[in-house]
């Protein structure tokens, strides 16, 4: 427990606060919802099949169906209408692949955003060292944010086809004794599949979060100043002014000499003593008056 308080302590939380935490925190909640709703749902639906001879009826066939859909593994048993034995019928269709897959990416990006976090708040010093940290979650975020359209689109394909397979109506056809004018076959009851609407929702929820984050994290890399460097070149340091290539003394401007009042005195070209032993010429003019001041 201490452990624990400690690392509570010198975790650095505003980050969460931040876009670059805040979304990781939006994608780690959306990614349970998307594999959750997906993953662990299971359904029914009913069919009757009234024969001509009463007793051979049955009025209440369930069919019930689950994740991973392998619905040519679901099977269920009608009246033939002809006494003996009742028939035996499969659905059609296996969507395991694209369902796993979407629940697949939704679980590992919900690690991913676990780890994230948690670098975010403990260890963010490090995670910003070199900019290494901020240029790999760039490359996985980016990863991810395509796996999330490929799987969203997958799995909005393989939901669409599981309607079309789990359809009463359809399912109907497959019984034998349907084909009877004198027997009368209808659906009770529709599968209810709200739930694995929600999850194709979920998925392209967060395929916009795993994509609006790569801004995000692109500005921790580095990279856009190296891009700025490219293209604004900066500033040359410029060369000193040639103040000592004349007569060994100052040059011909004085860097303080300028139009505002005051003394202001200007050196000469050639200071120094002269030939004679005496002091030449060092102002070649007066000092300035105050009038400019007046």
């Amino acid at each position: 427990m201490d452990v624990v308080n400690q690392l509570v302590a010198q975790g650095q939380f505003t980050i969460i606060k931040q876009p670059l935490g805040f979304i990781k925190v939006l994608q780690w909640i959306f990614a349970i919802f998307a594999f959750s709703t997906c993953g662990s749902y299971s359904g029914m639906f009913k069919m009757s099949v009234e024969c001509k001879n009463r007793s051979e009826s049955d009025l209440g066939i369930e069919v019930e169906f689950e994740y991973p859909f392998r619905l040519h593994q679901v099977y269920f048993d009608a009246p033939t209408c002809k006494g003996g034995n009742p028939e035996r019928i499969f659905l059609v269709g296996d969507y395991s692949s694209s369902a796993e897959f979407f629940v697949t990416i939704g679980v590992f990006s919900f690690l991913y955003s676990m780890a994230a976090l948690s670098v975010y708040c403990f260890v963010l010093e490090k995670y910003r060292e070199n900019n290494k940290g901020p240029q790999i979650d760039f490359v996985v975020t980016a990863v991810f944010a395509f796996m999330w359209l490929v799987s969203s689109c997958a799995w909005a394909k393989g939901l669409s086809d599981v309607k079309t397979a789990t359809d009463p109506e359809r399912v109907v056809t497959f019984i034998t004794s349907c084909d009877e004018r004198e027997n009368r076959c209808r659906e009770v009851y529709e599968p209810k599949v709200s739930g694995l609407n929600t999850s194709v929702a979920f998925g392209f929820i967060n395929l916009i979060l795993w994509i609006g984050n790569l801004w995000f994290v692109f500005k921790e890399t580095g990279w856009m100043a190296a891009f700025a460097g490219t293209y604004m070149p900066s500033q040359e340091k410029q060369p000193a002014p040639d103040s000592f290539a004349q007569g060994g003394g100052y040059g011909q401007q004085d860097p303080y000499a300028g139009s505002q009042g005051g003394y202001q005195p200007e050196y000469g070209q050639q200071g120094g003593y002269n030939e004679d032993g005496g002091y030449s010429q060092g102002y070649e003019q007066q000092p300035t008056s105050y009038s400019n001041q007046m």
